[in-house]
């Protein structure tokens, strides 16, 4: 907490007076502090954390925050070792909780972006996330998020020589399986551990992995971990249709996530990769 310390004392004159650890989180260590002065903030730790691991979330944030979509935490200091936000308290959901969300994401999807990628590479949890500029977003998905991971994941032994083959004809296929879209800036990282509800019942994003890619991937991860309410999805599609095929694809999408999942926690996410490899190479 030193640095935490030093950094209130320089930039806010005040000093820790509480601090609480949050649940959740499988990588940073969460807290709620509250300060002398009586502010009440969110930190994030990471002490062996890349130089631009903070810094690139912050700017994550700040592009979601600029859609003027969905609530955010406000940024404070992104520094190496840690992330200072603020803590927004939690409630019960609002009646109207599921369709601000669906229609909320919906907006923030209808937002152009000037082309695949970000403007800066970024994390998705550990896992180091490219996000050059790129005009086709078949390029960008094989490269920077199939490939990138399942060379990772090869090189870690989590695949073998032939599976990545396996891969790579997969990848070759892509074109014919995921028809054109616009990229749009998405959140990147988009399961239910990451949405939050406040105080008022409403849903704040959190820990994004954004960039400017394509929407269904982002719809696609809400169905990864067990899925959203139902009416979360008949917003999102009054708002923006669902295109036919929709939900063949959604495996593929995830696989980028499940490739991230086998190379941070191993094992156990195998068969799906391999389900999907299977079923679509």
């Amino acid at each position: 907490m030193n640095a935490i310390e030093r950094w209130l004392k320089a930039h806010l004159n005040t000093a820790i007076a509480q601090a609480h650890r949050l649940s959740g989180g499988d990588i940073c260590d969460t807290m709620h502090l509250t300060t002398e002065d009586g502010r009440q903030l969110c930190v994030k730790q990471h002490s062996a954390a890349p130089p631009d691991f903070f810094p690139s979330e912050a700017t994550s944030l700040e592009a979601l925050k600029d859609s003027g979509t969905l609530r955010v935490p406000d940024v404070f200091a992104a520094e190496e070792t840690f992330l200072l936000m603020e803590f927004i308290p939690s409630a019960h959901p609002a009646p109207d909780y599921w369709r601000r969300l669906g229609e909320g994401l919906a907006a923030l999807h209808s937002q152009p972006a000037p082309h695949f990628g970000f403007t800066r590479d970024n994390y998705c949890g550990r896992s180091l996330q490219p996000n050059p500029a790129t005009q086709s977003g078949h390029d960008f998905f094989i490269e920077h998020r199939l490939l990138h991971q399942g060379e990772l994941a090869q090189a870690n032994g989590h695949l073998s020589a032939a599976e990545l083959k396996a891969l790579v004809s997969l990848c070759q296929r892509l074109p014919e399986l995921i028809p054109e879209q616009p990229p749009a800036l998405i959140h990147g990282d988009l399961w239910g551990g990451n949405i939050h509800c406040d105080g008022n019942g409403l849903p704040v994003l959190l820990d994004p992995a954004a960039h400017w890619g394509w929407p269904e991937a982002d719809l696609a991860m809400t169905r990864l971990f067990g899925g959203f309410d139902d009416t979360f999805y008949s917003h999102y599609w009054l708002a923006n249709p669902k295109e036919p095929g929709w939900e063949e694809r959604v495996p593929l999408y995830n696989l980028y996530h499940l490739l991230n999942h086998l190379n941070l926690f191993g094992s156990s996410y195998y068969p799906q990769v391999i389900q999907i490899v299977r079923e679509f190479s």
